[in-house]
Parts: C-alpha cells; structure tokens; sequence
C-alpha cells in the first residue's frame, strides 16, 4: 500500500505543502520513519553550526515541516516574506523562492523532508540576516567603512520563531523599524514607478543657466523641474522668479549653494538619471541595515557625504552644524563607525599625528631647522629638543625619533575645543581657525577629523544637559586658557554615516554626492550579489 503523506494547501495565495496525518502503521513503520527523518535533519544540518546546534536542542523536531499549525503558520510567513524581498532591495535570486517551493511539492520521503526542514532554516536564516544586517559585509567594500554590523545570533534567531505564538508577526519584525528606513523604501517603490512611467525626460543640454534666460533649454529645465517636483505644470520658457525658487529648493535638497542660479554643478545634479537616483537608495537601504540598532535617544550624527554634524533628540534634529571632513586622498578619507562621546577638551593641545610630523613637517625642518615654529618638538622622555643641535636630514619617516605638539592657542590646528570619542582610528570633532572652507560646496580637506563650523554652539549644546548656564561655563573655562578636560555626565553615542540619499523629516528624498566613491563600490558589491532595480535594469 502507498502511503499518502502530502496534500497540498493554500494559504494568502502562497502554495505549500503540508504533512497529513500518517495511516495507522506498525509502531516499527512509524518509528523507523520518525528516525529517518532525524538522521536526514542531522545530515544535513551537519554542515552549519548553528543550525546543527539548534536542532540538537530541539531533539531534530520539525519546525517548518511538520503538520501543526505552528509549522504551517511558520512557512506562509517565510514564503510571504521571500515573496517581497525585491522590495527591499535585496537579492531575491539568493533565496530560490521559487525551487524552495517546487521541492516542497516533490518531497516523497521522510528522508526528503528532514533534507527540507534542513534547507528551509538556511534560507529563513540567510533572509533574517539580509534584511536586518545587510546583504553585504561593510569592511569587504573599503577599508574605511570599519562600521562593526549588530549581526544577531544565528542559533537565537532560529530559537525565538520556534517558540513564538505569531510566527508572521516575528518575521514582519524582522525590518528595520527605523522611519529612515521605511521613509526610503516608500521613495524606492516611487523612483520605481517613475521609471516605469518613462523617467524625468530630456536633459539639460546647457552649461549654465541663469534668472531671465529663455529658450528651449529653459523648457528642459522647466521640464525636469516639473518631473522631478519641484515645480508645478506651467507652459513658461523663460528663467523667471518661480523657476529661480525652484532651482534654490532643487539645490538644498541635493547639498548645493541655494542661490537660485542653474550653474554647471546644478545641472549636473538635474541631469543625473533616475537609475542613479534608484541605485542610491538602495545602498541607502542596505546602510540603514548595518546601522539596525539602538542609536541613542540623544546622539550625535554625521553624515561625511553631508558636510554636516547633528545632534539628534528623540529623533529629531535639535543642533546642524557645517564641517569639513578628510581629503579624499588614500588614509586621510574619514572613516564610518560608531562610538560614544566621553568628553570634550578645551584650549586643546595639538598632537601630531605622526604620518603629518614625518611626511608633512620633516622634510620642511630637513630644509631649515627652524621652520614649523609654532611646534614644540620633544623627545620621547617628553623633553623640549634643541632644534640647532639636532641635525634632521639624519633621519626618515621610518626612524624619526621625536614627537610634535602644538600648545593652546586661537590657532591650533584643533581650534579652542576638541570633542573626544576615543577610537583607535584617532578620529574626533573639533574646532579650526580655517573659517573659510565651510563656505564651500564641497568640503573635504582635513586629514580625517571632522572640522565644525560653530563649535562653541556644539559645546553648549552638549553642555545644556549639566549646566544651569551652559555658555557661561564654557566662556569661564575657555578664558581660563589652561587645557581643560570637561567630562560629559551622559556620554553621547557618535555615529559617523555616509549617505547619499537621505529623507528629512518629511520623509522627502534629498541626495548627495559620492564624494568619496564609497556608494559606486557598495552597488557594484549589491549587483554582484543578485541585486537588481526591479523592472528597470542599469
């Protein structure tokens, strides 16, 4: 006689297959069966760890393949969830949705099903891990991505659904729930409808366009314009003063000088394409995942592709300020991670790193012994070098034996107040005297640190929090002229970000440019792993 064991059932229009209730067998029959089952689950979960682990604890019961509710409620989530995954921007390719659900419904043994139950885990295991933490690993796109990823515990994951009442509800929580996060996904599913709908048109043909021009370009902008927004259906052909508004909002929104003006750099940024546009979101997406966790009700945030620090209360921004981030030039490029602020430091001193003090300033003292005057040169025990006994060219950026420090003062490199998260990266937010870089678009010119342009105002802000009258504290310490170090009693998490497509509170798409090529790396990695634009290829 042949046994019966599948029938095939329906749930939200997902097929799957579910055991049925075995015929009365022999207790021999019935046994050798469940043992058959169990040695194929331990088979097959021999070649992962965790797996094995899990299913060691659970004595190798089912958790998706057996005929309880519980089982079949675990795979509708499973299935449901893998069905959606493109919209997430994840490689829908990787789960094999589709053959997952053929071998559901070819499975003949119970050695097939315990195979199954087996491949199932994996792939719930490897969809958990996409969706929270990110498809690919941070530190194998570049070298200053040093972000550590909040990856959860394999064996836990698998755990927590077996012993959950709502096995959807587990799997639907497995999203970032961040507002960033779901802002991005709403505008992804919007950039890709526009696509489908034929893009923003034309581009702009001219290198620069200002208020009063007219002609068919005008209409380009005008267009675009239109498309992208920021302007409403008009049949204008001049450059007039409801276009320059445009322009300025068009111009905030993507990290521009809001001065009305459609210069080269602006319609640069109006001719990018929306694929681009989608491409960012995506790795916007997937950065969000590598930053799923507990951020701080207060913390500080810096987006490096921004030229911007924040302070942000509860979710929201309560404290801007420009800055100026590394060169884009190899190890002097900011690095993202994420730390906590212990403690700001003011009337710093200056330190020098030694790759400045070797390659910068040794070859200038090798010229002349006193030049850099503005430095104290000491030697290791701390003790104030003679420069005219000490002859430079003996030495190189290898066996260079001394240190440099800059004392306190309106012109230290570090300005009057350093903001101290100790990293080994050696990396910080403080003050300088070069003012006039924050005027810039474009501001990458440190050798890693983050530059503030209204540090007092970081200060105070931080300060709010412990002292009755925070600036007058500050003002007390900073006229003091001693190198002070002012402790934070609530220590501020730090997280140093890049991104170059954002949403501000509104939930409005704003983007930037990859100043650094960081997101280009990050896609081509997405793209290599099956990740795709959807219906729009490129």
């Amino acid at each position: 006689m042949i046994l019966k064991v599948f029938q095939r059932r329906r749930f939200c229009g997902l097929a799957v297959v579910a055991m049925m209730a075995l015929p009365m067998l022999g207790a021999g029959s019935a046994s050798a069966q469940v043992t058959a089952f169990k040695q194929a689950v331990a088979e097959a979960a021999s070649r992962d760890s965790d797996i094995a682990a899990f299913y060691r604890g659970t004595g190798f019961a089912p958790i998706w393949t057996g005929t309880d509710a519980d089982d079949q409620a675990r795979r509708k989530a499973l299935m449901a969830a893998l069905e959606t995954a493109s919209l997430h921007g994840l490689p829908e390719a990787r789960y094999d949705r589709a053959g997952l659900m053929q071998r559901m419904r070819t499975a003949r043994t119970t050695r097939d099903l315990g195979f199954l139950e087996v491949e199932i885990s994996a792939v719930f295991l490897q969809y958990a891990r996409d969706i929270q933490t990110g498809v690919v690993v941070p530190s194998r796109i570049d070298a200053d991505i040093v972000r550590q990823v909040p990856y959860r515990d394999r064996k836990s994951t698998l755990l927590t659904l077996a012993r959950h009442d709502d096995p959807g509800a587990f799997v639907a929580g497995l999203v970032p729930a961040t507002r960033e996060y779901r802002a991005l996904l709403k505008q992804k599913l919007q950039m890709q409808h526009l696509l489908a709908s034929g893009g923003w048109g034309p581009k702009v043909r001219a290198n620069s366009l200002k208020p009063g021009a007219e002609g068919a370009e005008v209409v380009a902008l005008r267009n675009r314009l239109i498309a992208m927004g920021y302007m409403p259906r008009n049949a204008k052909a001049v450059y007039d003063a409801d276009m320059e508004k445009a322009v300025q909002v068009f111009q905030t929104r993507h990290g521009l000088e809001p001065d009305g003006v459609a210069g080269e750099s602006t319609i640069r940024e109006i001719n990018v394409e929306p694929q681009a546009r989608l491409r960012a979101i995506i790795v916007a997406l997937e950065r969000e995942r590598w930053l799923n966790r507990d951020r701080g009700d207060r913390h500080i945030l810096v987006n490096l592709a921004d030229f911007h620090a924040r302070i942000i209360d509860h979710g929201h921004e309560t404290f801007r300020t420009r800055s100026v981030i590394g060169k884009n030039v190899a190890s002097q490029r900011s690095p993202e991670f994420s730390d906590v602020m212990e403690h700001m430091v003011v009337n710093p001193s200056w330190f020098v790193p030694r790759s400045i003090a070797t390659k910068e300033y040794l070859p200038a003292l090798q010229r002349n012994p006193n030049a850099v005057r503005h430095l104290v040169i000491t030697d290791a025990r701390g003790r104030v070098v003679n420069r005219g006994a000490v002859d430079f060219t003996r030495y190189s950026t290898r066996n260079f034996p001394f240190d440099m420090r800059q004392p306190p003062s309106k012109s230290n490199a570090l300005g009057l107040v350093k903001f101290m998260f100790p990293n080994k990266y050696n990396i910080y937010l403080h003050d300088t005297p070069a003012k006039n870089l924050f005027s810039r678009e474009t501001r990458a010119y440190s050798h890693g640190c983050i530059r503030l342009a209204d540090p007092f105002d970081f200060a105070y802000a931080l300060l709010a929090r412990q002292e009755a009258d925070p600036e007058g504290y500050f003002q007390r310490v900073l006229k003091s002229g001693v190198e002070t170090k002012v402790e934070l009693q609530r220590p501020v998490p730090v997280h140093l970000i890049y991104r170059t497509a954002i949403t501000d509170e509104k939930g409005r798409i704003e983007y930037r440019r990859d100043v650094y090529g960081r997101d280009a790396k990050i896609w081509q990695a997405l793209s290599d792993a099956g990740v795709v634009l959807g219906d729009v290829q490129g």
